[in-house]
């Protein structure tokens, strides 16, 4: 998995490309989160609109990320979710504890309401 990080005024946007698994990719996002965290960004878009495969631990690194967010009065959005995501936020429910955006724009813009 690649993560990329872009910043929209007061909003962080993570970029995530290819398998979402868990292992060293669930270490690796929990760290950039708890950084963000810590510089007291409590507003974060995952783009999920590259992700190529994601099993049920790339869904734990998913609410693991949310929970961390709203424990410490933030929030966390998807953006761009690829069929194989949606498909399995709907099986699982999730896509009713998510708020998901077809685009980041729309991600990013819901954040400002």
């Amino acid at each position: 998995m690649n993560l990329a990080k872009e910043q929209y005024g007061g909003i962080i946007v993570i970029n995530l490309e290819g398998d979402v698994m868990g292992g060293p990719e669930a270490v690796r996002l929990n760290e950039e989160i708890n950084r963000l965290l810590d510089e007291g960004n409590l507003q974060v878009v995952l783009d999920l609109g590259r992700v190529k495969r994601m099993n049920s631990s790339g869904l734990g690194i998913l609410i693991n990320a949310l929970t961390t967010f709203k424990q410490n009065g933030g929030d966390l959005k998807l953006a761009g979710p690829t069929p194989l995501v949606k498909n399995l936020l709907n099986i699982t429910r999730l896509d009713e504890i998510f708020e998901a955006y077809e685009d980041r724009e729309s991600a990013i813009d819901s954040f400002q309401v």
